[in-house]
């Protein structure tokens, strides 16, 4: 178990690393919003990768992914927040 959170750290912050350089001005900054981010774009690439290829059907649709599908995710997330922030924004 302290494995597998330690490598869900590290390849989150990894993901969230790489996507926060192909999304400018993301608006997040901070070591641990950068692993929270790759953290839940693993969730976001696995839940993807279920619903695309449906691998894995007995873990379930919640399952965390490599990471391709991590980057992936974590683009998705990122372009999902700041749209969702600057919709806020602005009303």
């Amino acid at each position: 178990m302290l494995t597998f959170i330690i490598t869900l750290i590290v390849v989150g912050a990894i993901a969230g690393f790489l996507a926060r350089l192909i999304v400018p001005n993301d608006g997040v900054s901070g070591v641990l919003p950068t692993i929270v981010l790759g953290i839940i774009g693993s969730f976001v690439g696995g839940f993807l990768g279920f619903l695309l290829f449906g691998r894995d059907a007995a873990e379930g649709a919640l399952q965390t992914s490599g990471i391709l599908g991590s980057i992936i995710g974590s683009v998705i997330a990122l372009l999902v927040y700041k749209a969702t922030r600057r919709s806020s924004v602005r009303a």
